[in-house]
């Protein structure tokens, strides 16, 4: 018996030895993407590299990976008039203390000095807003900022195309063909062929990058593209709403275009009276907030400028470099910033 438990004890022993010797090449290895050799999120990556090119997608809008993505950020003032804040700098101040995933460069087209009489002037400020996007990293919209551009279909042709060339290839790209037709602007008969001949143009340069188009009555009547859409498959609609103005009806009517399979983007919005002044509705526009967080839609509002309005973002005087302190915030603009860096990433 005693010399079976020796050679039991012997058996053992030699496995135990042989079994320590290989373990380092039997143990997983590890590596700096995770403890099991999966690759761990990379937080510090950009929106624009998270999502890369947005496309449409039913009623949504999707990133490179096929999901819904809302971007949430600024729509700048009307570039003429408020030209100090289409600057490199405050561009980079919105995406790092504000969160902004997107920025809106708000080209003023027929009114005094806008690019119809200052082309080259206006669209300088445009191209330094769309290179500091893509320095860092977040979406811009060419927003062909008119209440009449069927007027000028040469014009916007002739400027879209010049875009698109320069860049075409930047995924951070989207065109607003068309900010706010009045209400007199027939879909079918004036808006949609405006919006065809300009995309044909865009797409001669850029065949893939999205296009948002303006629907009637500054941008609010979405449901009336219903059965009638832009035969181009990444075409998105805009909807431009003011919280203490437009209400429930405007989002019955957007749940209508949803509903119908019509992708929408929030190119322009306010928490203000439709005037751009007045009443700060906050109760409506935190209904506005939750309704869009809902649908995944995506938003910008308005504006950054320091006119004495109360949609405006800043305080009269606030630096065009960004660094703006609170004090230099009005009550809107605490208000969207807040929503902003909570809910962005």
């Amino acid at each position: 018996m005693r010399i079976l438990k020796t050679l039991l004890l012997f058996i053992f022993a030699t496995s135990f030895m042989i079994a320590c010797e290989s373990g380092s090449d039997a143990m997983p290895e590890t590596d700096s993407t995770g403890g099991d050799g999966t690759e761990e999120p990379d937080d510090s990556s950009s929106i624009v590299e998270k999502h890369g090119l947005l496309k449409v997608s039913g009623n949504q809008i999707v990133g490179k990976q096929n999901e819904a993505v809302q971007l949430r950020g600024m729509s700048l003032f009307w570039s003429q008039w408020m030209g100090q804040y289409y600057t490199k700098e405050a561009v980079q101040w919105l995406k790092e203390d504000w969160n902004s995933t997107i920025v809106r460069a708000a080209m003023g087209v027929e009114d005094a000095d806008g690019y119809l009489s200052k082309p080259d002037i206006e669209k300088q400020k445009i191209f330094t807003v769309i290179d500091a996007a893509i320095e860092q990293g977040i979406y811009v919209i060419v927003d062909w900022h008119s209440h009449h551009a069927e007027d000028h279909v040469e014009a916007a042709k002739t400027f879209f195309a010049e875009v698109a060339q320069k860049y075409g290839d930047q995924p951070n790209v989207i065109y607003e063909i068309y900010n706010e037709p009045l209400p007199g602007a027939s879909w079918n008969d004036i808006l949609k062929p405006y919006h065809e001949q300009v995309i044909a143009e865009i797409r001669k340069h850029d065949a893939d990058n999205l296009i948002i188009c303006g629907t009637r009555s500054w941008s609010q009547d979405v449901d009336e593209v219903i059965g009638n859409t832009i035969n181009d498959n990444n075409v998105a609609y805009t909807l431009h709403y003011y919280a203490a103005t437009h209400k429930q009806f405007l989002r019955d009517k957007a749940q209508k275009a949803l509903d119908a399979g019509i992708a929408l983007f929030v190119t322009e919005y306010g928490v203000t009276e439709a005037s751009g002044d007045g009443f700060i509705d906050t109760t409506e526009a935190q209904a506005w907030w939750d309704f869009l967080d809902q649908n995944k839609i995506s938003w910008c509002n308005w504006s950054i400028a320091d006119k004495q309005e109360a949609s405006a973002a800043l305080t009269p005087g606030a630096s065009g470099t960004g660094g703006w302190s609170e004090n230099e915030l009005t009550a809107s603009g605490k208000l969207v910033r807040s929503e902003i860096k909570n809910k962005n990433p």
